[in-house]
């Protein structure tokens, strides 16, 4: 199992470390929905340095992303960021991305932990046009300081104006004393804040000074799980569970993200699923009694027939509520439908929602 540069410091915290993705990763420090709260309220930071980048540079760099992803990324200018795709050739996800245009011709991209190798192949397999590739992964770390007042918290440590970095815009300067640190106005928790791009060598120096600038500002550690209970209270697509090789963008709801301004893997085929209208969807929906929803439970309807799976489920730390998202049928997927969630002997009746659960 490998290990981040900060798995020594956040062991010295009393973390409890779990196994994920390959990683020996911390999971909770004080508890998930004091983690929560922390971020929904105040700032926290997660070490998410098990993530992959992949630098993709030279003349072809745009027209391999073009190919191999879902968005447009020719509308990426310096300094901005793409949620994007890769599609494989089956109509299915090979993973999910960030896209950031570091130069005019150097692209950055973030690719989830679990699915480096597998990313890398894919990519490579479709690298025809000459483009240079470099595996980052194991040299840089990535801090998520997320919560509505990381930008105050954190101003001390940068020369630039982090009020001024627009979401999903980032910049490239001075952060807690290193230069050329990628500050990224990004993350996964819905409430705001920055991702931090660094050398393994910088982490650890730059972990111990944003821990000082947010003293004043009950800032935390955060783990994986107050992550995940983040990213489902908005609604956010998580690899494995709610997308993977067999989901469509267009299930998912990732229709924003799929732009036929272009051709790219399988492109033709997703075009014609747009045109059809998919077999399935992924819904939001929330408990209308008490019960937590989890992965792999059944989704039924009226007369107990299974008509779906949950992908993602839990206990909402901020609606005190269960809540969820899942696949069904396109009848089922109108807001305020009528479905059933079957935990254990029980199918306890759900109403599908409109995301994001957590309105701010």
């Amino acid at each position: 199992m490998k290990n981040t540069a900060l798995t020594d410091t956040h062991i010295a915290l009393g973390a409890k470390m779990v196994p994920f993705a390959g990683y020996n990763m911390p999971v909770q420090y004080e508890g998930v929905n004091i983690e929560h709260e922390t971020v929904r309220n105040a700032v926290g930071v997660f070490d998410v340095s098990h993530m992959g980048e992949f630098l993709i540079e030279g003349p072809h760099a745009l027209e391999l992303i073009q190919k191999v992803t879902s968005n447009d990324a020719s509308k990426l200018t310096v300094g901005k960021a793409q949620y994007s795709c890769l599609p494989n050739d089956t109509g299915g996800i090979v993973d999910d991305l960030i896209v950031y245009r570091v130069k005019d011709e150097t692209y950055l991209l973030v690719v989830n932990a679990s699915n480096i190798e597998k990313d890398w192949n894919w990519i490579s397999s479709k690298n025809d046009v000459g483009a240079t590739m470099r595996d980052l992964s194991e040299d840089y770390s990535l801090l998520a300081i997320q919560g509505p007042k990381a930008v105050e918290a954190m101003q001390s440590l940068s020369s630039h104006d982090l009020s001024d970095i627009k979401f999903y815009n980032f910049v490239v300067g001075d952060f807690a004393g290193i230069e050329h640190v990628i500050i990224s106005a990004t993350g996964y928790t819905g409430s705001g804040g920055f991702e931090i791009y660094c050398k393994n060598s910088e982490v650890k120096q730059i972990w111990d000074k944003v821990f000082e600038a947010g003293a004043d500002y009950g800032i935390k550690p955060i783990g994986l799980a107050a992550r995940d209970t983040l990213r489902l209270e908005m609604g956010y697509c998580l690899y494995g569970n709610d997308i993977n090789d067999t989901t469509s963008p267009f299930e998912a709801g990732l229709g924003w993200i799929t732009k036929f301004t272009k051709e790219f893997t399988n492109s033709e085929a997703l075009e014609d699923e747009k045109r059809r209208g998919p077999s399935r969807k992924l819904v939001a929906f929330e408990l209308d009694e008490r019960g937590i929803p989890r992965q792999g439970y059944d989704i039924v309807d009226n007369e107990g027939k299974k008509i779906g799976e949950v992908t993602s489920g839990t206990m909402s730390p901020s609606l005190g509520k269960g809540i969820g998202l899942g696949y069904v049928p396109p009848i089922f997927t109108d807001e305020n439908s009528k479905i059933h969630i079957q935990i254990r002997k029980n199918a306890v009746p759900a109403t599908v929602v409109k995301l994001p659960f957590y309105k701010k």
